[in-house]
């Protein structure tokens, strides 16, 4: 017995026992805060120098005036906290170890208060109180430094790339049991810092709009459904535990509440709307005389050969190829597909259905060494077009064979007829505030203004009437010029 408990004494002495004041207890973790703040810098200077920060003085003083208010009423007020606006139109936000919050722009814009903000903000201060990107891998693993840092310190100069940060928990969410403890955490702050934690249900409730907007758009359009936000990313509705934990915070007098509507309208005037002109998709290849548009993976070589359009990895680990040949009269896409490729049927095969565009997919049912893996075909006009996904070295391993192919279908999918804003930089569109009379309803604003097929329902999103209701007269809406 005493042996274990000195084997236990030196285990903790050796991976750094520290007591979390957030949690109230110590954490078994393999980074001290020293660590933890230099690998948040690291990534936070990579990130910034490879990802578009919003150029507006007066919102990120805004931003970052609010999100002290927040660190200082946490658990780890001493911490140095920083706080930005990434210049992307997705509705996220997340943070890095060691002090560093992201807010995208995008997720302002539906913003209604500056609770609301403050609700995001102090979520996300919370999961950096409580350690999660450090507790997440360690009780993963139980592994070395060397093992945390590889998911946790994409771009950081010890191991991993920038690139990848985009898939880690800090942007997509730590799950159920931690994104409640930020959720619990993130709610006393708003309690301590004057705003009212309730808040924090309405931005979960507009999250879910979006979330119920894009599922009915992928419907319509025949793609599959994008979750892109982390923030609150594991709340149903009408979540109850989350409502216990915002209840638990407190209940601030009427008179004593921070929300501030008008003043988060000041600051947020004009903000820039959807697609900035800075903005653009690198990896979006656009072919004029032949007038469509193809999204590669991030970061790939594509060149235009005199047979073929070939995108290759940076590793050349793999290749998705486009071929263009006349279509064959009335031949449905499948046999179409199979008659190509001279195969009589072809395994987890469907059929595909975008931007008014008529396809198939599947994978053959032999292959080898210079056969591709995944293959589709879609008709445009009088031609169709062949895309071909192609892994360069074979692997039986089942989790990397279905990376690659969810990475050659969202190519696929991508396929659509070149858009006049693919040639030409759209103008600027921004968020201006005006007051609704008797007759404003959202149907006869989206009318005048040029946001796209679903203007109606991204007004109603903006405004927090989705997907029924109009404003009142007098009432302050939000609309795009």
């Amino acid at each position: 017995m005493l042996n274990k408990i000195i084997a236990a004494v030196l285990l903790t002495t050796a991976v750094g026992c520290a007591f979390n004041p957030a949690t109230n207890r110590p954490d078994l973790v393999l980074m001290s805060e020293e660590k933890e703040i230099k690998i948040g810098r690291e990534m936070h200077e990579k990130l910034v120098a490879s990802t578009p920060i919003y150029n507006d003085p007066i919102l990120n003083a805004y931003v970052e005036h609010v999100g002290q208010k927040i660190a200082r009423a946490s658990d780890r007020p001493d911490l140095t906290y920083h706080f930005t606006i990434i210049d992307s139109q997705d509705i996220n936000a997340f943070a890095l170890p060691g002090g560093y919050v992201y807010i995208n722009r995008g997720l302002l814009t539906y913003l209604q208060s500056e609770a609301e903000m403050a609700a995001v903000l102090a979520h996300e201060v919370g999961h950096i109180t409580a350690r999660h990107a450090v507790r997440q891998k360690t009780a993963a693993t139980g592994a070395g430094v060397a093992s945390v840092l590889s998911v946790l310190v994409t771009g950081s100069g010890v191991v991993g790339d920038v690139a990848n940060l985009w898939s880690t928990a800090a942007v997509k969410g730590y799950g159920r049991d931690m994104e409640l403890e930020a959720d619990r955490f993130g709610a006393q702050y708003m309690y301590n810092a004057g705003y009212d934690p309730q808040s924090m249900i309405n931005v979960i409730a507009l999250l879910k709009d979006q979330e119920t907007f894009a599922r009915r758009r992928a419907r319509v359009e025949g793609k599959k459904q994008q979750t892109y936000h982390g923030v609150f990313s594991s709340h149903p509705r009408n979540d109850i535990r989350l409502r216990e934990v915002v209840e638990a915070a407190g209940q601030l007098p009427e008179d004593k509440k921070i929300t501030k509507v008008e003043y988060y309208r000041e600051k947020t005037e004009g903000i820039v709307y959807g697609q900035n002109a800075q903005e653009s998709e690198k990896n979006r290849f656009n072919h004029q005389s032949l007038g469509f548009s193809l999204l590669f993976p991030e970061g790939w070589n594509v060149e235009n050969q005199r047979s073929a359009i070939v995108g290759t990895a940076p590793d050349k680990s793999a290749t998705i190829t486009i071929k263009v040949a006349k279509r064959d009269g009335n031949q449905p896409a499948d046999m179409a597909l199979r008659g190509v490729y001279d195969v009589r049927s072809l395994e987890q095969d469907e059929a595909l259905s975008q931007y008014r565009l008529e396809g198939h997919t599947g994978k053959l049912p032999e292959r080898n060494a210079e056969s591709p893996d995944r293959v589709a075909v879609l008709f445009y006009g009088s031609r169709q077009y062949i895309l071909e996904g192609k892994v360069a070295t074979p692997t039986d391993d089942e989790k990397t064979v279905a990376e690659y192919d969810d990475l050659f279908m969202t190519s696929i999918r991508s396929f659509r007829p070149l858009r006049k804003t693919d040639v030409v930089k759209p103008d600027i569109k921004r968020v201006r505030y005006v007051q609704a009379n008797d007759k404003t309803t959202f149907s006869s604003l989206a009318r005048h203004m040029e946001i796209g097929e679903y203007a109606e329902e991204q007004l109603r999103l903006l405004n927090g009437y989705y997907p029924r209701g109009e404003p009142k007269p007098g009432e302050w809406i939000k609309i795009v010029q």
